[in-house]
């Protein structure tokens, strides 16, 4: 189930291979280098819910670590201007 595609992603996507796999601007993060395999891969399979589960998984997990990160830095500035 996880194949060799998924060691060699990077979470970082250059401008235009974000724009090559036509990637929503909204979606173009920190996580994008996730992202443009893991469409290619639900593309190829058909979106079987199924396949791809590891990429989807790095991916969701990215998210959310950038997500704490942003909640981190908030937190930090609140404290900091407090």
């Amino acid at each position: 189930m996880y194949d060799a595609k998924c060691d060699t992603v990077s979470n970082i996507a250059s401008r235009q291979e974000m724009a090559d796999a036509r990637v929503p601007l909204a979606y173009r993060d920190q996580c994008g280098g996730i992202l443009v395999p893991l469409n290619e891969c639900r593309r190829e399979t058909a979106f079987a819910p199924w396949k791809c589960q590891d990429l989807r998984h790095a991916y969701e997990k990215c998210q959310y670590d950038e997500w704490k990160k942003r909640c981190k830095i908030l937190k930090e500035n609140k404290k900091a201007s407090a």
